[in-house]
């Protein structure tokens, strides 16, 4: 079953709350947030006012992506907060193992984010405990990025490392993902898309009936 989770990275912030709502509306099955603290990554977004602020009146599931350095330090903060679902990037931890299971003891589901250089072998240690993988088809930090094809590759790779072990985290792609390119995605392997660019720029509503469509035609 895929999901279609829309990346607010990419919305008009000055409509952010009547843009969440086309999304919700429209069907889109969760909310991805990225927080970037500028030290991880280059730039930096938003934080915990803007999430406590949309957690208010949007009752989608969010999913918190944590472009940030030891994440450790703030996790029961966005847990708080309403976050659904939280993904630490394995790079970013210096103790991979406690940062998942502090997000475990916090009832949140636990995810661990993957750069596109990063080998999957990375989530071994914690994979059997892990609710989502996040495969990075670009570079983390930027919006509007084209998909790197050869990350196509690393979700087969980890597809194929889930049925071996009985793993049973889902898999996310996010960057560069659109209709042209999401089928692909999807047999390769991912089941939960974050799409940015490619639903905010335009008409939102019939972006996501587009990708929704597509993705079901994979299926």
């Amino acid at each position: 079953m895929f999901k279609l989770a829309p990346s607010i990275l990419s919305a008009d912030f000055y409509r952010l709350g009547e843009q969440i709502r086309e999304v919700m509306e429209a069907g889109a099955d969760e909310l991805h947030i990225d927080v970037m603290d500028g030290v991880f990554v280059p730039c930096i977004s938003f934080g915990m006012p803007v999430i406590k602020s949309i957690r208010k009146n949007c009752p989608m599931y969010f999913d918190v992506h944590l472009m940030i350095t030891e994440p450790i330090r703030y996790l029961e903060e966005f847990a708080k907060l309403g976050a659904d679902g939280l993904t630490v990037h394995c790079e970013a931890c210096s103790e991979l193992g406690k940062t998942v299971e502090k997000m475990k003891q916090l009832g949140v589901k636990a995810g661990v984010a993957l750069k596109p250089a990063t080998p999957i072998s990375a989530i071994y240690e914690v994979a059997m405990q892990l609710d989502r993988v996040l495969v990075m088809t670009v570079e983390p930090g930027f919006g509007g990025q084209k998909l790197i094809p050869e990350c196509v590759t690393k979700v087969k790779e980890l597809e194929a490392y889930r049925k071996k072990t009985g793993a049973s985290f889902d898999i996310q792609v996010d960057g560069g993902i659109v209709t042209d390119n999401v089928k692909a995605v999807h047999e390769a392997g991912a089941e939960v898309f974050v799409a940015g660019t490619a639903i905010f720029g335009g008409d939102i509503r019939q972006n996501v009936l587009s990708f929704k469509e597509e993705i079901t035609r994979a299926d």
